[in-house]
C-alpha cells in the first residue's frame, strides 16, 4: 500500500466540507482535514485575481487516487480546481495502515 495526500483548494468552507465528506463516506479517503481559510492570487482569463479560499486535504491510497479526483472533479464547482496528488514518502506505520484499513 502506498498511501497519498490530495490537495484541493475551494471556493468556500462549505464546498470542502462537501466534497470532503462525499470523498470519507465513499471510502475514497480515509481522511481529510480542512485547513480553513486562504488567499490565493492567479492568473484566470488573462486577468490577475486575488480570492479567498478553504484548502482541504485528503488521505487515500495510490489504488484509489483516480477515483477520488475523478470524483473531485465531478463535486467541485471551478472549471479548472486545483487537485494536485503529493506522495506519501515515509510515516507512523500505524497511521499508514490506518489510512489502508479505511479505505475501499
Amino acid at each position: 500500500m502506498t498511501a497519498k495526500l490530495i490537495y484541493v483548494t475551494a471556493g468556500s468552507a462549505a464546498e470542502a466540507e462537501t466534497i470532503a465528506s462525499q470523498l470519507v463516506e465513499e471510502r475514497l479517503a480515509a481522511c481529510a482535514n480542512i485547513l480553513g481559510a486562504a488567499t490565493s492570487i492567479y492568473w484566470w482569463d488573462d486577468k490577475l485575481n486575488k480570492d479567498s479560499e478553504t484548502i482541504f486535504i485528503l488521505k487515500t491510497t495510490a489504488e484509489l487516487v483516480d477515483q477520488a479526483v475523478t470524483k473531485i472533479l465531478a463535486l467541485h464547482s471551478y472549471d479548472c480546481p486545483a487537485v494536485v496528488v503529493l506522495d506519501i514518502e515515509q510515516g507512523n506505520p500505524e497511521f499508514l495502515k490506518w489510512i489502508d484499513d479505511n479505505t475501499l
